[in-house]
């Protein structure tokens, strides 16, 4: 690893909460979608941020969906889902999400931090768990659910050029969306704010 990568490294493991400092409700852009989705009990959910140490530098995991899925069809997303009873917190939930829909064992898995708790439009409340994936993983996706798995470079995320807003119309009320335009895919919505907090997470670390 370059020493810019080493760097990066650090400052993402100080960004993070700590893994004893979990996120809970409400989620940070709680006040952005409350006029939409008014004061009910959002479904707790969990995410994987994945984080592979490759030879030249830090890259992110993602999936892309497939497209015969009832919700967020064809969609750039981390792996997860919703919680189940049997998970004993939002950890357990990324990784069970993370095996079943790409084929990753949680002993493959390392979590090192959270993100703040993030509330989407479809009535979730998600807690984002980052941790490292050995890079000799070997994704193997459940084609019911996931189209491709790919990898972005974290830096790519970091360049304040790479990011759009764009403004529309949802259930008759404006919205800002977040995209991050990666070479061949478009990043946007639930995920591509994830990673801007994360991105704002880093920015704050010196």
């Amino acid at each position: 690893m370059s020493a810019d990568a080493a760097t990066l490294e650090q400052r993402l493991l100080r960004a993070v909460r700590r893994l004893d400092d979990p996120p809970g409700p409400p989620g940070w852009n709680h006040a952005d979608i409350a006029d939409l989705l008014g004061d009910a009990a959002r479904r707790p959910a969990a995410v994987l941020v994945p984080i592979v140490s490759r030879s030249g530098g830090l890259t992110v995991l993602f999936t892309q969906r497939t497209e015969n899925l009832a919700q967020h069809a064809g969609q750039i997303s981390f792996p997860g889902g919703g919680m189940e009873p049997d998970d004993a917190d939002a950890i357990a939930a990324a990784l069970r999400e993370t095996r079943e829909e790409v084929g990753i064992g949680a002993e493959l898995i390392t979590p090192f931090g959270y993100l703040d708790t993030f509330e989407t439009v479809s009535g979730y409340s998600v807690t984002p768990v980052v941790a490292h994936v050995d890079p000799a993983f070997e994704a193997r996706p459940d084609a019911r659910e996931v189209a491709a798995v790919f990898e972005a470079p974290l830096a790519f995320f970091l360049d304040p050029a790479n990011l759009r807003r764009r403004r529309i119309d949802w259930r008759g009320r404006p919205r800002e969306i977040i995209e991050l335009p990666y070479p061949g895919r478009n990043i946007w919505g639930a995920t591509a704010a994830m990673l801007l907090s994360l991105v704002r997470r880093v920015e704050a670390v010196s």
